[in-house]
C-alpha cells in the first residue's frame, strides 16, 4: 500500500484509500459469481430413451432442461461402455490411452484406474474455489485395503468377503472431490455397500446377488439405490445453498440406472406403458426433477448449470426387440446398441441448461464428445489447462453462446472390443469388419470376406448400411493416418505431446 501511496502525490492517503475501495468495490460487482454445476450422467439410456426424442416412458424434468436449454444431436460419449466413458467424462482423456484398452471394470479389486496426480473435472474446479462432490456409481475402480491371510468362510460365497472393509479405500476424494457417497460400481456387481467420503457406512455381513453374488449389507437393496441418490443430492444442494461460505459447488452425479438390474421402486413399478425398462426411465427422470425442485426451492436456478448425458446407448438387456414392438426405440434409428462402435452404441442425449447465457429450447449439430466437458468447464471459470490434462477435449464454450458454432476437430470413439472409430465431419471410419461389440456382425462371426474397416457417409446414411470403404480408399487413409496422428502425440488436441500409457494397436479386431 506504501508503494502505491507514493505513486499518487497529487492525493491524500485518505483519498487514496478511497479511491482504491471504490475501485476493489466496483471490480467486485463486476466479477459474477461463478455458477455452480451438476452433471448428471444416465447408465445405459439411449437416445430414443427420452420423451422429446420419441420415447414412450414420460421424461418431463429430462424433456423440461431441453426445453429450457440446449440439446446436442450429435454428441458421442468416447466409449460404447461405462467405465471407460466414465473416465472421458472427467479427465478430458480418451481412456484407451490408459491400461484399460478395452471392456470395463468387472471385479472389487480392479484398482483406480484415475492416477491421483491426474487432472479431473473436480481438480480444477478446487483449484477454482468450488466445493466437490460426487454422488452414486464410481465404476473407476475403488482402491479397497484386503484382509490378511484371508480364508473363505463358507457361509460368504461370492466376491468382496476379502476386504477389510473397516479400513479407508482410495475413493473420488483422491481425485478432486471433497465428498464422496456411493457405490463402487454397477449394481450387477459386489460388493453391495455404501461408501461415504472413503469408509462403507456399514460393514457387510450378509451375501447378497443382484446378478453376481458377493458381500453385502444388510441395508443394501438395488431398487432404493435412486431414491438414496436422490435424497443425498437434495441434501447436498440444500447445504451448500445456506453454507456460510457461499462457495460455488459442483455435483457429479453418476446414476446405476437403468442399466440392469432393471429393477424400479415399488412406486414406480408399473408407471410406464413399455414395462420395467420404461418404469425405471420414469424413475430416472424423476431424479433429475428432484434436483431441479432443489435448485428453484433454495432460489439458485439462475446460477446453475445443469448438464444430463449418459454413458453410452441403451444395452439389449433391456430386450430392445420387445420395446420396438410396443413403439419405443430405445437407439432410435441408429444401428447397433451399448458396446458397439456404431452410432447406436455411443450417440446419446446430451443436454445443458444455464439460464441467461444459453438460449431455451436450442439445438446444435455440433459433433461433440463427452471429453469436451472437461475443457468447457475450464473455460467458463477462467482455468487454464496444464500440458498434460483434457488431451483430448475440446470447449463447447462459443457453441453455448451461439449454437450455429459447430467446428470441432475429429472424434475418437472405442467399443468393448477396443476397436476404434474416427468421425471428421460427415464421415466416419470404423477400424473392425462388424460392430466391435454385442450386435451383429460380432467379433469373430463376420462374414470370410468383409471389407476389414467400414467407411460409412453419417450424412447420407445414418443407419450405416453401406460400407464405402473400398470406393474411397483415399478417405479411409485419411482418417486412418489422422488416428495415428493421436495416438502417437498423445492428445488430439494441439500442444505439447504427452505419452499414452501402454501401446495403443488400432489393428482392426475380428
Amino acid at each position: 500500500m506504501k508503494s502505491f501511496l507514493k505513486r499518487i502525490p497529487t492525493l491524500s492517503i485518505i483519498s487514496a484509500v478511497t479511491t482504491l475501495s471504490s475501485t476493489c468495490a466496483i471490480q467486485a460487482q463486476e466479477s459474477p459469481q461463478k455458477p455452480n454445476i451438476i452433471f448428471i450422467l444416465a447408465d445405459d439410456m439411449g437416445i430414443g430413451d427420452v420423451s422429446h426424442n420419441g420415447g414412450k416412458a414420460a421424461t418431463p424434468n429430462i424433456d423440461l432442461l431441453a426445453k429450457q436449454g440446449m440439446r446436442f444431436t450429435d454428441a458421442h460419449s468416447s466409449s460404447s461402455v461405462c467405465t471407460p466413458t466414465r473416465y472421458s467424462c472427467l479427465t478430458g482423456r480418451y481412456c484407451w490411452r490408459t491400461r484399460l484398452k478395452s471392456s470395463v471394470f468387472l471385479t472389487p479389486h480392479d484398482a483406480p484406474l484415475i492416477k491421483t496426480d491426474e487432472p479431473t473435472i473436480g481438480s480444477i474446479l478446487q483449484d477454482n474455489g468450488y466445493h466437490t462432490a460426487c454422488i452414486g456409481k464410481w465404476h473407476l475402480g475403488i482402491g479397497w485395503q484386503l484382509k490378511e491371510n484371508y480364508k473363505p468362510n463358507k457361509s460368504q460365497t461370492g466376491t468382496g468377503w476379502d476386504i477389510d472393509f473397516t479400513k479407508p479405500a482410495i475413493t473420488p476424494q483422491n481425485n478432486g472431490f471433497h465428498y464422496f457417497y456411493g457405490i463402487q460400481a454397477s449394481l450387477d456387481i459386489p460388493p453391495y455397500v455404501y461408501i461415504e467420503n472413503d469408509k462403507v457406512t456399514h460393514i457387510p455381513t450378509v451375501t447378497k446377488a443382484f446378478k453376481q453374488p458377493g458381500a453385502a449389507t444388510t441395508d443394501f437393496e438395488a431398487d432404493q439405490c435412486l431414491i438414496t441418490f436422490a435424497e443425498k443430492s437434495v441434501a447436498y444442494i440444500n447445504q451448500r445453498a445456506t453454507t456460510e461460505k457461499k462457495m460455488p459447488f459442483f455435483l457429479y452425479l453418476p446414476l446405476t440406472s437403468p442399466h440392469t438390474p432393471i429393477l424400479p421402486s415399488k412406486p414406480w413399478q408399473g408407471k410406464s406403458s413399455i414395462g420395467a425398462y420404461g418404469d425405471t426411465l420414469m424413475e430416472t427422470d424423476w431424479l433429475v426433477g428432484e434436483v431441479i425442485d432443489a435448485l428453484e426451492k433454495n432460489r439458485i436456478t439462475d446460477n446453475t448449470i445443469v448438464i444430463f448425458t449418459t454413458d453410452n446407448g441403451c444395452s439389449p438387456a433391456a430386450k430392445i426387440p420387445n420395446l420396438i414392438k410396443q413403439g419405443h426405440l430405445p437407439n432410435g434409428n441408429l444401428r447397433g446398441h451399448k458396446a458397439d462402435i456404431y452410432e447406436g452404441g455411443h450417440r446419446v442425449p446430451f443436454i445443458i441448461k444455464w439460464p441467461g447465457n444459453i438460449k431455451p429450447e436450442t439445438t446444435t449439430d455440433r459433433i461433440t464428445c463427452q471429453t469436451d466437458i472437461t475443457a468447457t468447464v475450464a473455460e467458463i471459470v477462467g482455468h487454464t489447462l496444464e500440458p498434460h490434462a483434457a488431451v483430448d477435449s475440446v470447449s463447447f464454450l462459443n457453441t453455448l453462446n451461439d449454437a450455429s458454432k459447430t467446428e470441432r476437430t475429429p472424434i475418437v470413439n472405442h467399443s468393448i472390443n477396443g476397436s476404434f472409430a474416427i468421425r471428421s465431419g460427415k464421415w466416419k471410419l470404423a477400424l473392425c469388419k462388424g460392430s466391435g461389440g454385442w450386435s451383429p456382425p460380432k467379433p469373430g462371426k463376420s462374414p470370410e470376406n468383409a471389407p476389414p474397416v467400414q467407411l460409412f457417409n453419417l450424412k447420407d446414411d445414418l443407419g450405416e448400411q453401406k460400407n464405402l470403404a473400398a470406393e474411397m480408399p483415399e478417405k479411409v487413409q485419411e482418417l486412418t493416418e489422422l488416428l495415428e496422428k493421436y495416438i502417437k502425440n498423445g492428445r488430439s488436441t494441439p500442444g505439447y505431446p504427452q505419452l499414452n500409457d501402454g501401446k495403443v494397436d488400432i489393428k482392426p479386431k475380428q
